[in-house]
C-alpha cells in the first residue's frame, strides 16, 4: 500500500471524526480525534517526528493563545457583562432590543473571537430573559448567528480568519476594509429574519422593563489596563504591524500585575483548541508531505478557473462536511498555488465563517450557545435552528458573493 493511499485513509477517518465530533466506542472528541490521527500517521511514518515541528502553524498558534490571554482578563475584569448591560438597557422593545443585541454581538465578535462572545453572552441573556418571562430561543439563534456574521470583519474574529490572515499576509486594515461590508449588511438581515420568523414574541408596542437586571460587577484597575492596553492593540494593527507579534506583545502586557494571579488567567484559556489546532496542522501538512494534496488539485483541476461562486460552493460544503477550520486547511494549498491569491483568501475567510449559520454542527459558537441553554433547560432543537440558520445563510451568501465579484474580484 503507497504512502498517498495510507495517509488518505488515516486523514479520511479523522476528518470524518472531527466532523461527527466522536468515534463509535471511544471516548472522544475533536481534540483527541484529531491527536490520534497525528498519532497513527506518525507511528506509520506518513510524517517525521523530527519535523512535526515544521509542520506546526507558530504565527497562527501564537495569534490565538494571545488573544485568550486578552480575552480572560477582559472577562475577569467584567467587560463584556458591563458592555452587555450598558448596551441592553437602551431597548425597551423587543425588536429594539433584538437589534442592540445583534450589534452588539456582531461589534464584539470581531475584535474578541465568536466564541468567547457566545460564552460569556449566553449566560448573561438567558438570565436577563428569563427573569422577564420571555422566549429565549429567538435572542440565542440571533446570538449565534451574529456572532459568527460579526467575527467576518476582521483577522482577530475567528479561529479560520487567523489561518487565512498569517498564511495570506493581508494586513489588518485590508482585510476589515474588504470583509466589513458583508458582515454589516448581513447582520441586519439576522435582525430581520428573526422578527419575521417569530413574530408572535415581536409584536409592536410589546414592551419589556430591563429593571430585572442587576449592575455587573467590575473590576475597574484590571478593567482599565486591559482597555488601554486593547487601545494599543488596535493602533498597533491600524497602523501595519505584524497580527500576531502585536497580539502577543498586547498578551505579555497584560500579565504585569501586582494583583492577579497568573493562575486565574490560565484557567480561562481554552487549551483544548489550542492543541486541536497543533494536531490538525500535522494531520492536514501530511497530506502535502505525501502529494496526496497535489493530486486531488489535479484530479478536481481547482485553480483552473477558479471564481466567487465556485470557491463559494466548495467552502461552504466542506465547511459542513468537516466543519471551517479543517475545510480552511484542505483549500490552503489550493489559493496558496494562485497567480494572485489575495481575492480567494477573503472569499475563502467569509464563505467559511457564513456557513458556519446553516446548521447547529457548522460552528463551534453554536454549539456553545446551545450547550449552555440545555444546561439552563432552554432546548432548541437542531430543526429549530436550521429553519433560520438556512435563511440567514442563503441570504449572507448571496450579499458575500455579490460583494466579492463587485469590489474584490474586479
Amino acid at each position: 500500500m503507497s504512502n498517498g493511499l495510507i495517509t488518505s485513509i488515516i486523514v479520511g477517518v479523522t476528518y470524518l471524526g472531527i466532523a461527527a465530533g466522536r468515534w463509535p466506542k471511544l471516548r472522544s472528541n475533536r481534540t483527541t480525534i484529531a491527536l490520534m490521527g497525528a498519532g497513527l500517521l506518525i507511528l506509520l511514518s506518513q510524517v517525521k517526528f523530527e519535523q512535526i515541528g515544521s509542520y506546526l502553524d507558530l504565527d497562527t498558534l501564537i495569534l490565538l493563545f494571545s488573544m485568550m490571554i486578552i480575552n480572560a482578563n477582559l472577562r475577569l475584569a467584567g467587560f463584556f457583562k458591563y458592555a452587555g448591560a450598558l448596551f441592553l438597557r437602551v431597548a425597551h422593545h423587543p425588536r429594539a432590543f433584538l437589534l442592540v443585541e445583534v450589534l452588539l454581538v456582531g461589534l464584539l465578535s470581531a475584535f474578541f473571537l465568536n466564541d468567547t462572545i457566545c460564552l460569556m453572552f449566553t449566560p448573561f441573556l438567558l438570565d436577563l430573559l428569563i427573569a422577564m418571562d420571555r422566549q429565549p430561543v429567538p435572542y440565542l439563534i440571533a446570538l449565534a448567528a451574529a456572532a459568527n456574521i460579526g467575527s467576518v470583519a476582521t483577522i482577530t474574529g475567528n479561529p479560520q480568519n487567523m489561518i487565512i490572515g498569517i498564511a495570506s499576509h493581508i494586513t489588518y486594515t485590508q482585510f476589515a476594509a474588504a470583509l466589513t461590508p458583508i458582515a454589516v449588511i448581513s447582520l441586519g438581515f439576522v435582525w430581520l429574519v428573526i422578527v419575521v420568523l417569530y413574530p408572535q414574541e415581536f409584536k409592536k408596542g410589546k414592551a419589556f422593563d430591563l429593571t430585572a437586571t442587576r449592575e455587573p460587577r467590575i473590576y475597574k484597575p484590571l478593567l482599565l489596563k486591559s482597555l488601554l492596553i486593547m487601545s494599543g492593540l488596535l493602533a498597533a494593527l491600524l497602523a501595519g504591524a505584524p497580527v500576531a507579534l502585536a497580539a502577543f506583545i498586547a498578551a505579555c502586557l497584560m500579565l504585569f500585575s501586582r494583583q492577579m494571579r497568573p493562575e486565574k488567567v490560565f484557567a480561562e484559556i481554552d487549551w483544548d483548541i489550542l492543541v486541536f489546532f497543533a494536531a490538525l496542522f500535522i494531520v492536514t501538512a501530511s497530506l502535502e508531505v505525501n502529494g496526496v494534496s497535489q493530486q486531488i488539485l489535479n484530479a478536481l483541476n481547482l485553480t483552473a478557473n477558479l471564481d466567487v461562486p465556485k470557491l463559494t460552493a466548495i467552502s461552504v460544503v466542506l465547511s459542513n462536511l468537516v466543519s471551517n477550520v479543517p475545510a480552511v486547511l484542505l483549500l490552503k494549498p489550493v489559493v496558496e498555488a494562485l497567480p494572485s491569491p489575495t481575492p480567494a483568501w477573503l472569499t475563502l475567510a467569509a464563505t467559511s465563517t457564513l456557513a458556519g449559520n446553516l446548521t447547529l454542527l457548522g460552528s463551534v459558537a453554536n454549539l456553545i450557545v446551545v450547550e449552555i441553554a440545555k444546561r439552563r433547560r432552554v432546548m432548541i432543537t437542531f430543526w429549530e435552528y436550521t429553519r433560520a440558520g438556512l435563511i440567514i445563510t442563503g441570504i449572507s451568501l448571496v450579499i458575500s458573493t455579490t460583494w466579492l465579484m463587485l469590489v474584490v474580484w474586479k
